[in-house]
């Protein structure tokens, strides 16, 4: 039986996240994201997440630092845009946000109904699962708004091929 064409747009229009961190892991819950989204249908948001400036003595050293962090974000997001691109045939929501990971990742999924589905992978040095991931299975279960994947952080390529 044939999907309804409301079915069909829900699935297009279904958007997995990514934080993207400077963990060995983000390239894990990046694949799976990518592969759920070309086997499924919908598209991914990447969201950096860039710490504010410190108390700087003087406003243009601290107005430099900042801007320097963001083209950096950019200049990263741009280089898994083409990944994600590669996979998925379609470019990613891109967004970058100052401020703490897990405040700022709440605060996105409070104001953007597009996000449907949460990917993060979880660490793999046997140090728990990752500081974001225990915030939002513990104390800050009840603010997350949307699904959560939590991925292996040591799955490959292969592996997740397979799962998704």
């Amino acid at each position: 039986m044939g999907e309804t064409a409301e079915a069909a747009q829900a699935r297009r229009d279904r958007v997995f996240l990514v934080v993207v961190d400077d963990s060995a892991e983000r390239s894990v819950a990046l694949r799976y994201a990518a592969l759920r989204v070309r086997k499924s249908g919908g598209r991914m948001a990447l969201l950096r997440v860039i710490e504010p400036a410190g108390q700087v003595e003087w406003a243009g050293v601290g107005a430099m630092l900042a801007e320097e962090r963001r083209e950096e974000a950019e200049r990263l997001l741009s280089g898994l845009a083409a990944e994600v691109n590669e996979l998925t045939g379609g470019l990613p929501i891109l967004l970058i946000r100052e401020g703490d990971a897990r405040d700022e990742l709440l605060a996105l999924l409070a104001e953007d109904p597009r996000i449907s589905i949460l990917v993060l992978a979880s660490a793999t040095g046997g140090t728990g699962p990752g500081p974001l991931i225990q915030a939002l299975t513990g104390r800050y279960a009840t603010k997350l708004l949307v699904p959560m994947t939590i991925v292996p952080g040591g799955m490959s390529d292969a592996e997740l091929d397979r799962v998704t």
